[in-house]
């Protein structure tokens, strides 16, 4: 990955992660302004997804993104809204980690 995708995918992370925190602030106060708000970001977010899409492949732009997004999520949903985690389902977080990690291994294969 070079420089330019990180920097993408970490600015696309934010736009998910806010556009997923809206919607969180939308299910508890039920007020549409901040559901139209969270979907323009979701857009946004898709939009920023197509040049990641073109520089990393599909797999690994879209595999980045969701793990990124599994773990963030899950740390906001902890910290701002006191949700927590079972057992299995931190497992299940633990896997996407370990999943990203052996995709990013180097390999000597072409796809």
């Amino acid at each position: 990955m070079n420089p330019s995708f990180i920097l993408w995918l970490a600015a696309s992370m934010g736009i998910f992660l806010s556009a997923a925190t809206a919607s969180r602030y939308y299910v508890a106060s039920n007020n549409m302004l901040i559901l139209i708000f969270s979907l323009g970001l979701y857009c946004v977010g898709n939009l920023m997804m197509v040049r990641l899409m073109r520089e990393g492949g599909l797999g690994l732009a879209i595999s980045a993104s969701a793990i990124a997004q599994l773990l963030l999520v899950n740390l906001i949903a902890f910290a701002m809204f006191g949700e927590r985690l079972t057992l299995s389902q931190m497992a299940g977080v633990a896997l996407g980690v370990v999943s990203m990690a052996l995709m990013l291994l180097p390999s000597s294969g072409k796809a």
